[in-house]
Formats: C-alpha cells, sequence, structure tokens
C-alpha cells in the first residue's frame, strides 16, 4: 500500500459471505418464519380499512377480505364525521400527555434519589417492594383502586368518619383522569426505573470522583454528572413514548372506566373495542387502528429529527 492511501476493506459479494456463514443464517431462520407469518401475512388485513367488509361474502375470512368491495376511504370520512370519534381523539391526546408531563419523570427521579442510597441491603429491599405493581395485571390494580375509592371504599368511609361528604371518584369527569395518573404512577414507576437505574450504574465513576475533588456536593453531582450521563436514555424513552401517544393505555382505563366518565375517559382503543368487537365494525376497527399506525410513525420520525436537532442524541 502506497504511502498516505486510505486502506479500505475489499468487498466480499453476499454468495461467498452466506456460505462461509450459513449457520447464522440458518439461526435466523425461526424468527424471519415468525415474523412473516404473524407479522406481514396479517399486513393484508389493512385492507379492510378501504373496503366494505362482509365476513359471509366467501368460505373463509381471508376470502371474505379479498370478495369485500373496495369504497376508498369511505371508512377514514365517515370516521372523522362521528363526534365520539373525535372525543375518543382528544381524550387520548390529554390523557398521553399528561402521563409524559407526570408519569414520565417519576422514574427517573427515583432512579436517581435510589442510586444514592449507600444501603445495598436497603436499596435492593426498596427496589423489590416498588417493582411488585408492576407483575399485577389492571384487572386486579382496578380493583384494588375500587376498593379503595368506590363509594363505600376505604377513603369515602374515612372522609364519612371525618364529617366529611363522599366524593365519587371513579364516576366524576374531574376526578377520574387524576385517579388515572396515580394509579398508572403506582403502578409501573418502579419497574420503569430499572433502564434508567441501570444507566446510572453503567457512568464512569471516575467522573463522580473528579466532581467531589472540585468540591461538588451530592446534588450538585446529580446536577452536573448523573442528569447529563442519562441524557441518552432519556432522549430514546421519550421518543418512544411520543410515538406512542395515541396509546393512553387500553388495559388501564377498559379496566376502570365505565359510561358515567365516557366524557373524560373513552379513548380510541376502547372506542375501537366498543366498535370494532362489540358491533362487529371491522372495517372501522381497522380504518382506526391505521390511523393510529401513521400517525404513531410521524411523531417518531419527527420526535427523532428534534431530537437530534436540539441534543444532539437520537435513535438514529
Amino acid at each position: 500500500m502506497k504511502k498516505n492511501e486510505v486502506w479500505k476493506p475489499k468487498k466480499v459479494k453476499f454468495s461467498t459471505y452466506f456460505k462461509r456463514n450459513y449457520d447464522l443464517y440458518l439461526m435466523l431462520l425461526p424468527t424471519l418464519i415468525f415474523i412473516t407469518i404473524f407479522s406481514l401475512v396479517p399486513m393484508y388485513g389493512i385492507t379492510l380499512a378501504f373496503k366494505d367488509y362482509n365476513m359471509f361474502a366467501a368460505e373463509t375470512p381471508f376470502k371474505s377480505i379479498i370478495a369485500s368491495e373496495w369504497v376508498g376511504l369511505k371508512h377514514f370520512t365517515k370516521l372523522f364525521s362521528r363526534p365520539e370519534f373525535l372525543q375518543a381523539l382528544r381524550n387520548t391526546l390529554i390523557i398521553s400527555v399528561l402521563k409524559i408531563v407526570f408519569v414520565f419523570p417519576f422514574p427517573i427521579a427515583f432512579a436517581i434519589l435510589l442510586s444514592e442510597v449507600r444501603s445495598i441491603r436497603y436499596q435492593k429491599t426498596l427496589q423489590t417492594i416498588v417493582y411488585l405493581p408492576h407483575f399485577l395485571s389492571w384487572a386486579v390494580v382496578a380493583g384494588i383502586f375500587v376498593s379503595l375509592l368506590s363509594s363505600t371504599g376505604l377513603v369515602n368511609s374515612l372522609l364519612v368518619s371525618l364529617g366529611f361528604e363522599k366524593i365519587n371518584f371513579l364516576m366524576s369527569n374531574k376526578l377520574f383522569r387524576p385517579v388515572l395518573i396515580i394509579s398508572n404512577i403506582w403502578k409501573e414507576f418502579g419497574w420503569s426505573s430499572i433502564i434508567y437505574f441501570s444507566a446510572i450504574a453503567g457512568l464512569d465513576q471516575e467522573c463522580y470522583e473528579a466532581a467531589r475533588v472540585d468540591g461538588a456536593n451530592r446534588l450538585q453531582q446529580i446536577w452536573y454528572v448523573t442528569i447529563p450521563g442519562l441524557i441518552p436514555t432519556i432522549v430514546l424513552m421519550l421518543i418512544t413514548r411520543v410515538g406512542n401517544i395515541l396509546e393512553a393505555g387500553f388495559g388501564q382505563i377498559f379496566a376502570m372506566y365505565n359510561p358515567t366518565v365516557y366524557e373524560t375517559a373513552d379513548i380510541i382503543e376502547t372506542y375501537v373495542y366498543r366498535i370494532g368487537l362489540g358491533k362487529m365494525d371491522f372495517s372501522i376497527g381497522t380504518a382506526v387502528g391505521l390511523f393510529n399506525s401513521i400517525i404513531g410513525m410521524i411523531l417518531v420520525l419527527s420526535s427523532n429529527a428534534a431530537a437530534k436537532k436540539l441534543t444532539g442524541k437520537s435513535i438514529w
């Protein structure tokens, strides 16, 4: 190689590379088959959003999709003209934004505080306690909060014994969203803190030593070392959360809401459940799902671009 000449790796044909590493591709084969069967083939069902689906049009559901009549954007036009869908969309955005503002920072703060605990035994015990609610289903969590907040629950019993009037927490449009936020924090903040706690554990300890040498106290070490070190992880998780902004938590809301709070609690996913499965309107349900996916993709791309421009950190 001549002086000042940049070395470039020799290109290898794919066929040659495949022969050398065929065993690795064989290991990949089960995953490809799984993705094809459960992710790619069902994608044909998206066409339901552009058809008047009739499940009795042919012998099998798959053939019925093919046999159903094309109607173009009819279902999307119908969807956006429905006041209940627009209300569900508004509720979804409001609840998702509330969760980003109040729920998203909670695990970060908890992970930072937990990392400052010097007793390993106390740290592990506390971690175990706060992780446990994550393993409860939303049906169980809803049962716990109903027992606490119902008209005959513990909270109202205490209020009555103290001379106050009962409060309908689960039947009030003003109070139902705060209940959602609080229950979501209680159930998930411990589990969500794992990734931030791991990121803190992976930070260079020499930075803390240098900060201590410069006279930084514990709070200053958190502000100038821990938080900047967490920024890439926070950006990644925030982009992911923004991309799922139209997913406000179906399991939680479906287990806890009731018709009296539809005005503030009915979201797109519960609306799709009632329309798509309850009324067997599969075309409308598919149209809503496709709308969700497109908006989610746009939000992921735009939030990733914004994060890259503002912080220099992004997913890609």
